[in-house]
């Protein structure tokens, strides 16, 4: 039973906890996870979806006679480094942290760390690796753990999954797989490195095959509607969540939520011809707002002015007479 740290901080990053904290087959003996926040409205700090499923977690022990994980909320690593040392964990688990180890911190792991990274490394280093595959319109993407490397993302592949993409995946829906399958993955790993079984699985990363994806930036989710419709459909899933595939429409900015490529036969698709890319042509009444691209036709389904709530298109037409024949910049 290996004794584990396991460092994680958003919503992805606590079931792969409980699923591990539930096994029973390695013990959890510490939490790190980012400090309280405040949230985008009102004042009051709130801890992060990691530390919520610890609280749980140590209230399930605590009826079980069970003593509490140990959670660490740090601004820096450095406040708690000693405390985590007398700990004496063999191993970092860590998913979804967001802060860099110093070498001095992974050394007080002597087996190191290991990492769940949403991507076929080598391929999509960085921090937007699931936007970076919805983008590039991939066929296929996958989860890979590695073991934590100085350098991001380049650590030894231990395990990798693969699975095919049909163009309609959101972002959101493949961050929640991966949360799904996290934690059978990690146990999987965790189980090998006990077991001294890892071998042949390990594989060294080729740096020639490496790419990088940086952080989504807000100013980049601006569409621009001489793209085809496809790219901008793979825009709006790859930003879903956030920060959101927008547009401006009457001066005002319009967010996109969900989309589709249009192939119906309501609209005579010759009558955007002359009309320029960014014009709504129409509503349809199965497919959603129809609007013209540089290349083909994007049914709009789901939207939101910047300051209301998120509404079907249905809904929005109802509140938007005049948007049809307007051309959105």
């Amino acid at each position: 039973m290996l004794k584990i740290l396991y460092a994680g901080s958003p919503a992805i990053a606590a079931k792969p906890l409980i699923e591990i904290a539930h096994s029973k087959k390695h013990q959890i003996v510490g939490v790190l996870t980012n400090p309280p926040a405040a949230q985008k409205r009102g004042k009051e700090l709130v801890s992060t979806p990691v530390a919520q499923a610890l609280a749980a977690i140590n209230a399930e022990r605590a009826q079980n006679g069970e003593a509490a994980i140990a959670l660490f909320e740090p601004q820096k690593l450095a406040e708690v480094q000693s405390a985590i040392k007398e700990l004496e964990p063999d191993i970092l688990v860590c998913f979804a942290y967001g802060k860099i180890f110093k070498p001095e911190f992974m050394a007080i792991f002597p087996l190191g760390g290991i990492n769940l990274h949403p991507s076929l490394l080598p391929r999509y280093r960085g921090c937007a690796p699931v936007p970076a595959a919805i983008l590039n319109q991939d066929k296929e993407t996958g989860f890979t753990v590695q073991r934590l490397a100085q350098q991001m993302d380049s650590g030894n592949i231990l395990l990798q999954t693969r699975f095919a993409l049909n163009g309609t995946e959101y972002a959101e829906d493949i961050l929640e797989k991966a949360s799904n399958e996290g934690g059978s993955l990690f146990l999987e790993v965790l189980d090998k490195i006990e077991n001294n079984t890892v071998g042949a699985d390990e594989t060294v990363q080729n740096e020639a095959d490496a790419t990088y994806f940086a952080m989504l930036k807000k100013e980049d989710s601006a569409i621009n509607w001489n793209d085809s419709a496809e790219s901008i459909c793979a825009k709006i899933r790859a930003f879903e969540p956030w920060p959101g595939a927008s547009t401006v429409s009457n001066g005002t900015s319009l967010i996109i939520h969900r989309a589709a490529v249009y192939n119906g036969s309501s609209y005579n698709k010759a009558e955007a011809d002359g009309k320029a890319p960014g014009t709504v042509l129409f509503s349809d009444k199965k497919e959603g707002i129809l609007i013209k691209t540089g290349s083909g036709i994007l049914a709009v389904q789901n939207l939101q002015w910047q300051t209301k709530k998120a509404m079907n298109w249905k809904d929005f037409m109802n509140g938007a007479r005049n948007f049809v024949g307007s051309v959105c910049n």
